[in-house]
């Protein structure tokens, strides 16, 4: 029988790739360089080939090393995910979290992902509002952690991500030339509508509402089926999008910003730890594609929820 792969030189390996250095990825897993060569070494002898192609301080992997490195990140995971079943001392309980539903889209899956592998005796109970209305339940004990834009009046939000904000249109067709702009926005409270008409208003853009809805699926297809122009963070471009800007005519809109927002008794460490994951998350996520390459702007997941009646409570969603 062969002998198994040794998992502490896995995880060395890995974390060489991720730091891209031998002197850096010792300091990552408490041990000397030379440690961390002989234990590469060791894993080549062991696999037959050579991982890494080294051109001075630079470290660049080779094809064998490409596709060790996808079985080497399932073995680290399941090792953490069988360590914390049978941890006594793991985080249990369950969240109420609620967020927007193209903040769902973006990012809920990363959220979702990097938790469960390490809290998986932990519930998570999600659901999808406007940020007011996200603001309403946290204040009302209803969800203990909402993602939203940050709001003046709640000082206990911490903003977690930034994201330029677009005046968008479809790439098919140009609606954003009617004389009078059809608009498809979120409701009176939004900020984002809000920051849209302030900006148009300002370089005398006549414009009338369209559509006016708090579900980002329906504005996002009025968009696409060039029905209207819609204002939308880089988060929520799909591909068919087109961003508008000076150059055809469109002011440009302040950065969006996104915050967490936990209620003020809501110290669990359960809650805590979800929080720290959703800091971690959104900071360490991959930036959306640059308004050049919206046409190539890849396919997300769709998440369904459920939505949150305000004359219910969360439990039984």
């Amino acid at each position: 029988m062969a002998t198994p792969l040794d998992l502490d030189q896995l995880r060395t390996f890995a974390a060489i790739v991720d730091t891209g250095s031998f002197t850096r990825a010792a300091e990552e897993v408490f041990k000397t360089q030379s440690a961390v060569s002989m234990q590469v070494r060791r894993l080549e002898e062991r696999l037959g080939t050579e991982l890494f192609e080294r051109s001075g301080r630079a470290v660049k992997l080779t094809e064998a090393g490409g596709r060790l490195l996808t079985y080497a990140r399932r073995m680290l995971t399941l090792s953490q995910e069988t360590l914390a079943a049978f941890d006594e001392q793991t985080i249990e309980g369950h969240v109420r979290i609620g967020l927007p539903d193209d903040y769902a889209e973006r990012f809920l899956p990363e959220i979702m992902a990097r938790f469960v592998r390490s809290n998986p005796r932990v519930e998570l109970q999600i659901a999808c509002e406007t940020t007011s209305s996200l603001i309403e339940h946290v204040d009302k004990g209803h969800l203990d952690v909402a993602l939203v834009c940050p709001s003046k009046t709640h000082a206990w939000s911490e903003i977690v991500r930034t994201e330029p904000l677009h005046f968008v249109t479809s790439a098919a067709h140009n609606i954003h030339e009617e004389p009078i702009l059809p608009l498809a926005i979120g409701r009176a409270d939004c900020n984002w509508r809000q920051q849209g008409i302030d900006a148009l208003n300002r370089i005398g853009r006549t414009h009338r509402i369209l559509f006016t809805s708090w579900s980002a699926q329906i504005v996002t297809s009025a968009v696409l089926a060039g029905l209207a122009v819609s204002v939308l963070p880089e988060c929520a471009l799909r591909p068919g999008m087109r961003v508008l800007n000076e150059t055809d005519g469109f002011p440009r809109l302040p950065d969006a910003q996104i915050a967490v927002m936990r209620g003020r008794n809501t110290d669990s460490p359960v809650i805590s730890a979800l929080v720290d994951h959703i800091r971690e998350s959104l900071h360490n996520l991959t930036p959306a594609l640059p308004p050049q390459a919206q046409s190539r702007l890849p396919e997300t997941r769709m998440i369904r929820t459920q939505r949150l009646r305000p004359s219910v409570g969360v439990a039984g969603w």
